[in-house]
């Protein structure tokens, strides 16, 4: 069993947990798992095979990562960017009231990047115009299904992503079980056809990247910028479409709910880092929610 090991050592205070939190797809995600030692257990498939590895904060300006399996050893490399340890807020400097006093409060929150956009779409996807728990149900059955066991001493119900081969071959009937239609299906294994040049993205700049997940068929805004700020840790890739976000931004900055294009007018004076601006709303407690409804109610589709 390949072992690898890397730590990396910040400017300021460590916080692995709030950098790591938006790859986790729900409270029973197999490929995410918050132990009670304060521990983050992650499943990858690297380009060089899959891996597990246990991320935790070591002293107040120290993160340790231990990792097990083939894609171990590019794991611990990548272990900077995925803490966030290359991103660069220099240049933001918010004048607006709220967002400068949760800069204040969390002024080390760092976006990561996991360079797996494979990894990151066919979550969003599922994610589309459903309940966030709908949507996480479906993405733990088909991985716990089809993913693979977890290399090295990983927590019983953690698996490995599938592969791209393995997404494409899924049959249309276990996507109607997982209460994933047959829309969002055609999508995930359109993107999984195209997995090889997918991942060539992590090369180009951001928003150049987003654009071309946008060209896929049944990829829009929303999907690509969610996307982004995982693979990529896109600061400016705001989630356009989302069924609460204006909302939130709109009743946390002005006091009041807004649509979409207000929202975009509204965050306009924060690019490139709209969407640090958002992550700071939330992370920082200063974010304004109201009672939500589901984005859309869904049948079980298993039982049609």
């Amino acid at each position: 069993m390949v072992r690898s090991s890397a730590s990396v050592v910040f400017a300021g205070p460590a916080s692995p947990g709030l950098t790591l939190s938006p790859l986790r797809r729900g409270g029973g995600d197999p490929c995410y798992y918050d132990d009670v030692d304060g521990s983050i257990w992650r499943t990858s498939l690297m380009r060089t095979g899959p891996v597990t590895a246990r991320i935790r904060r070591a002293t107040v300006d120290t993160v340790d990562c231990e990792a097990w399996g083939p894609g171990a050893a590019e794991f611990a490399d990548t272990l900077p960017a995925l803490l966030g340890a290359d991103d660069d807020a220099s240049g933001f400097q918010p004048t607006e009231p709220t967002i400068a006093a949760a800069l204040r409060r969390v002024p080390h929150l760092r976006l990561g990047r996991t360079g797996r956009v494979l990894e990151a779409l066919i979550p969003a996807v599922i994610e589309q115009r459903v309940a966030g728990k709908d949507a996480f149900a479906a993405w733990r059955r088909l991985v716990t299904r089809y993913g693979a066991p977890a290399p090295g001493p990983a927590p019983a119900r953690l698996r490995v992503p599938p592969t791209a081969d393995v997404w494409r071959r899924i049959p249309s009937w276990e996507f109607h079980r997982a209460n994933v239609d047959p829309g969002r299906a055609r999508t995930v294994v359109g993107c999984a056809q195209r997995a090889d040049a997918l991942e060539r993205l992590v090369d180009r700049p951001a928003a150049a990247a987003r654009r071309a997940l946008m060209s896929l068929p049944g990829v829009g805004e929303w999907t690509a910028a969610e996307t982004a700020q995982r693979a990529f840790g896109d600061p400016d890739a705001l989630s356009v479409g989302d069924y609460h976000l204006a909302t939130v931004v709109g009743r946390s900055l002005l006091g009041h709910p807004i649509d979409d294009a207000q929202m975009v007018e509204l965050l306009e004076p924060m690019r490139p880092h709209r969407h640090r601006a958002v992550r700071l709303l939330g992370a920082s407690g200063l974010a304004v929610y109201a009672r939500f409804g589901p984005r859309m109610p869904i049948p079980n589709l298993a039982e049609m």
